[in-house]
């Protein structure tokens, strides 16, 4: 059951995953305080979470696109 979890978190935005990992804090504290902060403020956390999704995505392909510097 872990493994499908971490599958799923994996090929969505995984952007709580990656600040568990960083931080050091379980995923899921990391989700219901987006979710929790999400209705309390009115939905602007997932304004930042999505920023961190598109940033985290960006930066995946800018590490696939170099490969060494010879290729330059």
């Amino acid at each position: 059951m872990e493994r499908l979890q971490y599958f799923l978190e994996s090929q969505a935005f995984g952007v709580c995953t990656k600040i568990g990992e960083k931080l050091g804090f379980a995923t899921s504290s990391i989700r219901f305080s987006f979710i929790y902060l999400s209705f309390l403020t009115f939905g602007s956390p997932v304004i930042i979470y999505l920023m961190l999704a598109f940033w985290m995505n960006i930066r995946k392909c800018l590490r696939r696109q170099r490969s060494t510097v010879w290729d330059v």
